[in-house]
């Protein structure tokens, strides 16, 4: 890992929201860090800390679940001593939230990392891979994003992402954190990856989650060069899987060493035909 960031001249401990203001040209929200110090970034000479500010990471509301942007990993897998896999629901009455350490093993990350790298670090380099980003879209999340001039923007976590590495954070914005609503923790999910090597990025995750009202969704993550989400208004048969898979537009699928187009769109659509089965089958 490379951790000499030789340009850096400043970082900043952000205290409060005005601290955010540093946020700008030539600067970077450090939050765990993980990616940021991996990599040279000669353009940057300011870091601007927000695990100073110190947000709860989870906080339960009357509408669902809050997490804050800078809930690690670890604290959202419920990962621990004797737990260092995460737990399989953070509680028994949440099965939505099987998928929160789900998604954090299928981040080609040690343990180490876990207790380190970010959820809103996960989410805002918008990778293909970003699996923890695809479970919060899975449960259909919602984005709480502080803008540089005040206030508080939310959209749906599924609209962030636009492309590989992009999103729609403008310059100087801080995401604050992210919000599940009750009817998923609540709902039955499933989970399937796929990889070229056991332990090597993922090819394609698809992700399932059926509500109580038998509403159905299927995320396609690391597949595609961004989230995409194939609503149902019950959980869908095999054809119907089919048809929507066939549906993404080929300029979605994503091409690099880990995984050609065609070869992902094919291992996706078997592993979303596994997704809705197992939903089908949830009581």
């Amino acid at each position: 890992m490379n951790v000499d960031l030789d340009t850096v001249r400043e970082v900043v401990l952000a205290r409060e929201r005005a601290d955010l203001a540093q946020v700008g040209p030539g600067s970077a929200v450090l939050a765990g860090g993980t990616f940021l110090f991996s990599e040279p970034h000669d353009h940057l000479d300011r870091l601007v800390d927000i695990t100073t500010l110190g947000w709860t990471p989870l906080v339960e509301r009357g509408d669902g679940l809050e997490i804050a942007a800078t809930c690690t990993l670890a604290e959202l897998a419920g990962a621990g001593p004797g737990r260092e896999l995460g737990s399989a629901v953070l509680r028994p009455e949440w099965p939505g939230t099987a998928l929160f350490a789900q998604g954090c093993r299928a981040l080609l990350a040690s343990h180490k990392i876990w207790r380190t790298a970010t959820v809103g670090g996960n989410v805002c380099l918008s990778l293909p891979a970003g699996a923890v980003l695809g479970a919060l879209v899975a449960l259909d999340a919602t984005v709480v994003i502080w803008p540089r001039g005040g206030g508080e923007r939310r959209i749906l976590l599924r609209d962030f992402v636009t492309g590989a590495g992009e999103n729609v954070l403008a310059a100087g914005a801080v995401v604050r954190s992210f919000l599940v609503p009750t009817s998923s923790l609540l709902a039955r999910t499933s989970f399937r990856k796929i990889a070229l090597a056991p332990l090597g990025r993922s090819g394609a995750v698809v992700m399932g989650r059926r509500t109580a009202d038998d509403r159905c969704a299927i995320t396609v993550t690391a597949a595609t060069v961004r989230p995409v989400v194939l609503d149902f208004d019950t959980v869908p048969g095999d054809a119907d899987v089919a048809a929507a898979v066939a549906e993404i537009e080929p300029e979605l699928w994503f091409d690099d060493p880990h995984g050609a187009p065609d070869w992902r769109a094919h291992v996706t659509g078997l592993l979303a035909t596994e997704v809705a089965a197992e939903l089908r089958e949830a009581a």
